[in-house]
């Protein structure tokens, strides 16, 4: 019996959760409809985790919960994603996105070719980086 209850106790004790990214408030919707700009959005939430480069400005907020359970997987719940599109310093669009919204995406085995590149072995690495490094305290 003690046997058991000392397995049940480290195994409640290797249960832990950590919360991964922005924490939003569960009237999330509604503060959104009052924020217009984005000064009012940073002082609200705070900064973007991403923004877009390339086509229409979008910032990015993620949060979730990492959930640990000793040697099981690790599992993800309660995700939420906000889409802010901008144009300056004005709110065009939000959406706010939850768990059954975002796709499970999972990652592929193996490794992603890369278009003319050079692989080489361990000596014609070795023999590559010759000169290229100057002696510590010479400067550049």
């Amino acid at each position: 019996m003690k046997k058991i209850l000392l397995f049940v106790l480290l195994v409640l004790c290797a249960c832990q959760t950590k919360h991964r990214g922005y924490v939003f408030p569960d009237d999330l919707d509604d503060k959104l409809v009052a924020i217009k700009t984005t000064t009012q959005l940073q002082d609200s939430i705070g900064d973007p985790q991403v923004k877009t480069v390339h086509g229409d400005e979008v910032w990015v907020y993620y949060g979730a919960d990492e959930t640990m359970r000793g040697p099981l997987p690790v599992k993800y719940d309660n995700k939420t994603a906000l889409l802010v599109w901008v144009k300056g310093n004005q709110i065009v669009k939000t959406q706010v996105l939850h768990d059954d919204d975002l796709k499970d995406i999972k990652m592929a085995k193996g490794e992603t070719d890369i278009p003319a590149a050079i692989e080489l072995n361990a000596l014609e690495e070795l023999f590559n980086n010759i000169g290229r490094f100057s002696p510590a305290g010479l400067g550049q």
